[in-house]
């Protein structure tokens, strides 16, 4: 008889309730505006279908993607499934054959659409990505009326939808976005005098739903968001909407020694001890999505209490101060980060802390840290 697994060193607790919580919130502020949910890079590494599934039970309007593969994963949900980004030439038989929605980036791309769209004798619905200012990819806006009025008479395209993205909506007032929304709405109004209506308009992202209540009311209709669902906001922006953190990362103390004073800790010696004291080791390290820049500075919570980290942080281990909690015992679960009351470290922390932003310490969890659901 095969005896069963142990149980992962690390993992991440994503409370799905928590997270259905913030859409509400969400759906509450933006209203009537519906709500997209963006999911790509598998929800920023923490598992697009159960929380695309979870969403969607609570009433969440699309899911918003960057490639095919993460769309097609998502499509028995029943719910729109739309590439934001390009879509390569390559990419289109399949994406038209299993109805996804296509961004329309330039004229090249909407014919070859609307030539495969033929060939499967179906209309195929796009949305018309405007760079409104972003600089990455879309229709220029100075282009935009005569290449949006050349591109609906495709016989094969369903336009259902326009949209532009912000660099700089963290920044409350900008006038750099400002003066994006500016652009837009003029270009919607040429477009609307030329009887070109699209029924779905959207700029707004996470940062925008918290700093730009313009780009959330008509003509606009739809927000795009995904960091917020995570309870987690850029370090900059305001928070106006009051969002709950969905994920906490945890380890198991793996080691606990009494060490004689002078012993040195970790890699570059970059920590020796000044007295006797109890030290642990944790089976967490950067390969987890640690920043290495804890090395020396952050903490975790063993049994609630903060314990200083010693050293700098090694790829699967990170040692720590155990003088505050001198009965901490091997297996003892550790949070590395999340949690509640003040002395939880947030993910806004390890962002500054990592001089990054959070949508990267989100992102950065490693393979081998189990992501469960609870909630």
């Amino acid at each position: 008889m095969s005896m069963p697994l142990p149980p992962r060193r690390v993992w991440i607790d994503i409370d799905l309730a928590t997270l259905c919580d913030n859409y509400r919130k969400i759906a509450a502020a933006v209203a009537p505006a519906g709500v997209m949910a963006v999911l790509k890079a598998d929800a920023y590494g923490l598992g697009a279908q159960p929380i695309a599934a979870a969403l969607a039970r609570a009433g969440i309007a699309r899911i918003g993607v960057a490639e095919p593969y993460e769309a097609l994963a998502l499509l028995p949900l029943d719910l729109p499934v739309q590439i934001m980004g390009a879509i390569l030439p390559d990419e289109i038989p399949a994406m038209v054959e299993a109805g996804v929605v296509l961004a329309v980036t330039d004229l090249e791309t909407a014919r070859r659409i609307d030539a495969e769209g033929q060939r499967q004798r179906q209309r195929v619905k796009v949305h018309f990505k405007i760079d409104t200012g972003m600089g990455r990819l879309g229709i220029l806006l100075a282009d935009a009326h005569a290449l949006i009025r050349e591109i609906v008479r495709l016989p094969n395209l369903d336009a259902e939808g326009i949209y532009s993205h912000f660099p700089v909506a963290y920044r409350a007032g900008e006038a750099y976005t400002q003066h994006q929304i500016d652009g837009f709405l003029e270009l919607l109004r040429e477009l609307e005098r030329d009887g070109i209506h699209l029924p779905l308009r959207h700029m707004a992202n996470s940062d925008a739903i918290n700093n730009f209540p313009r780009a959330m009311q008509p003509p606009f209709n739809l927000v795009r968001t995904g960091i917020n669902l995570h309870g987690s906001f850029d370090t900059e922006g305001r928070r106006a909407l009051h969002l709950r953190s969905v994920l906490i990362l945890k380890t198991r103390l793996t080691a606990a020694r009494l060490l004689p004073a002078g012993t040195s800790i970790g890699y570059g010696l970059t920590h020796r001890l000044a007295r006797e004291m109890p030290v642990g080791t944790i089976s967490a390290g950067y390969a987890d999505g640690l920043p290495l820049a804890l090395s020396n500075r952050g903490h975790v919570l063993i049994r609630g209490v903060p314990c200083p980290i010693l050293g700098r942080l090694s790829m699967d281990y990170t040692t720590v101060a155990l003088d505050q909690v001198p009965n901490a015992t091997v297996g003892d679960e550790v949070i590395c980060l999340g949690g509640d009351g003040p002395l939880a470290t947030t993910v806004e922390d390890w962002a500054q802390l990592k001089g990054t932003h959070p949508y990267e310490i989100i992102c950065s969890f490693g393979r081998r840290v189990e992501r469960r659901y609870v909630g």
